[in-house]
């Protein structure tokens, strides 16, 4: 009997993954939580085999509670679903120790059968997000002061209020973005927010 675990802060979405796995012979659904906070502690109250998790909630991310639950129990089986296919969500949560990813739009497909291979020990990632993870591998990651940066530009902010926010000078962000462009094969500002965005690398 594989034991089950779903952490997502829709109520609909749990309530209707508590409903598929109901009707499996060897599924049991044990219990469900809507933040990354209550997954960890519930993790280590029930351990159970899975966990199915969302990366996006409140309180506590779910790559913040994947690290945290792996660091505790390395063995723990954590499939992450999501909405977002951005190749660099997906090397994160894969980096933090999940052992499956599966958009939310194909887990009436795809659910059961991912369950039941990483519970077996084996990893699942959709072809087409591992083909993007595998493109930009080599790419140089943007570093914190870059995301900041940014950030603020995804907000439409200009040069001279970025620089006044972060206490730099304009010629600094104008650097930033000059090493911006290039690691994100953008050709301006918007188009680099544009490809952060699709990417996951900026979450707005």
């Amino acid at each position: 009997m594989i034991r089950i675990l779903t952490v997502d802060d829709h109520q609909l979405l749990r309530e209707g993954i508590a409903a598929v796995l109901e009707s499996q012979e060897d599924m049991k659904f044990v219990a469900q939580a809507s933040n990354g906070r209550e997954a960890v502690d519930n993790f280590r109250r029930l351990r159970p085999d899975v966990t199915l998790m969302d990366l996006r909630m409140p309180d506590m991310s779910g790559i913040e509670a994947i690290t945290e639950i792996r660091g505790e129990f390395p063995d723990a089986r954590i499939v992450v679903l999501t909405t977002y296919a951005g190749d660099a969500q997906a090397a994160a949560a894969l980096k933090a120790g999940a052992a499956g990813y599966l958009l939310k739009n194909l887990v009436r497909k795809e659910l059961l059968e991912t369950i039941r291979a990483v519970h077996s020990g084996k990893r699942r990632v959709p072809p087409e997000i591992a083909t993007e993870i595998a493109e930009h591998v080599a790419d140089d990651a943007l570093t914190a002061r870059e995301l900041d940066v940014l950030r603020r530009v995804a907000a439409g902010k200009s040069n001279k209020l970025i620089a006044a926010e972060l206490d730099i000078s304009e010629g600094t962000v104008k650097t930033h973005m000059k090493s911006i462009l290039p690691k994100l094969d953008a050709s301006d500002r918007t188009h680099a927010v544009m490809i952060a965005l699709k990417r996951g690398i900026l979450d707005l």
